[in-house]
């Protein structure tokens, strides 16, 4: 989950601004579990130190006001990046995986330290 997050919280601001609750509520929502504040706001902040997102506040309707989250160009270009790579990624271990049981030989397993 570590692997993906980078790409899947871009990928969550790529709709336009939102606050971090948002983003981990959608993230839930899509299947990916509880992502805790401990984990997305540091990962938001070094988005922003990189120049991927820029941070304001906007007052709350009788409530606390929200830090709202938006992707700059730089953050859209790596998103782009990102993607590519996790395209490539994924493809090569659908490759893989898609050959496993194809072969013709029992591999022989003591060579591989397995019982």
């Amino acid at each position: 989950m570590r692997a993906t997050l980078s790409l899947c919280v871009l990928k969550a601001l790529d709709g336009g601004a939102t606050y971090g609750y948002a983003i981990a509520s959608d993230l839930e929502e899509q299947g990916f579990g509880t992502v805790k504040g401990g984990t997305l706001y540091p990962l938001l902040t070094r988005f922003e130190a990189a120049g991927w997102v820029t941070a304001s506040w906007h007052a709350g309707d009788g409530g606390p006001g929200r830090k709202y989250f938006s992707l700059t160009p730089a953050g859209r270009r790596e998103l782009g990046e990102q993607r590519e790579l996790w395209a490539r990624f994924s493809g090569t271990v659908d490759r893989f995986l898609g050959t496993q049981g194809r072969s013709t030989e029992t591999p022989d397993r003591s060579t591989h330290g397995n019982p």
